[in-house]
């Protein structure tokens, strides 16, 4: 007795809903046409129903464009304020919190084991990805050994939108602890506008003092704008 072919869809069976078959769709399209296919809302969508698997993530996506403005913006936001868009939930925040993570995991490997004053254009894309859309000032400082390579970048302050706070007891401590020979002191200004303040000239002269007493040098301070950045060795202010 031979085999009886059935209908692909049995009477009554339910149709999947409309998103999963877009989504299907946007998975094709994104391995066959690469991520400049897909707009800024459909990536956010990919990254969306990952972690939100029975939802139609397409509209939490163009909520999140339509309030922050861009996809950089909204996985550089505040988890906080991710989780206050209608189905983003802290599952959702947490995915486009991991892409915010992953992206800077990549520039930065492109820093690593190489020396960084050779590598000033890199160190400017991770900078910018990682502080130019900061909504308060943070105070990074790189550590650097004898070769000028990073050794850690690590936050030595946060504050408000337009002060941070950095101890330079505090930084020379933690260079010894490091073995650090060298320093890049980093902040950012929440305004956009890179332009130092007395008080960004002040702090950077105090700790250039702190670690010359130690023999650590310091090779620069950067301000990153939105878009915009200074050189405090480029601009002559670093001092003699």
């Amino acid at each position: 007795m031979g085999l009886i072919a059935l209908p692909l869809e049995m009477p009554g069976a339910e149709a999947p809903p409309g998103h999963l078959g877009h989504r299907a769709r946007m998975r094709q399209r994104l391995l066959t046409a690469g991520p400049e296919a897909l707009a800024d809302y459909e990536l956010l969508e990919m990254v969306l129903f990952l972690a939100l698997p029975r939802q139609d993530t397409k509209p939490i996506a163009r909520a999140l464009i339509a309030r922050f403005g861009s996809f950089a913006n909204v996985i550089a936001a505040p988890a906080a304020e991710l989780c206050q868009v209608d189905g983003v939930k802290e599952a959702g925040a947490a995915a486009l919190k991991t892409v915010q993570a992953a992206a800077l995991r990549l520039v930065r490997a492109e820093l690593l084991d190489r020396p960084l004053l050779n590598s000033w254009e890199r160190l400017l894309e991770y900078l910018a990805a990682s502080l130019a859309r900061a909504r308060v000032e943070e105070v990074h400082v790189l550590f650097l050994d004898a070769r000028n390579r990073l050794i850690a970048d690590e936050v030595q302050g946060r504050g408000t939108v337009n002060h941070g706070p950095l101890y330079p007891r505090e930084v020379v401590r933690r260079a010894l602890e490091l073995q650090a020979t060298a320093l890049i002191l980093v902040h950012n200004h929440p305004s956009g506008d890179p332009t130092p303040s007395r008080a960004d000239l002040e702090m950077t002269a105090e700790v250039k003092a702190a670690a010359a007493v130690f023999d650590i040098l310091l090779h620069d301070h950067l301000i990153i704008g939105n878009g915009r950045q200074l050189s405090f060795r480029r601009e002559g202010l670093l001092g003699a």
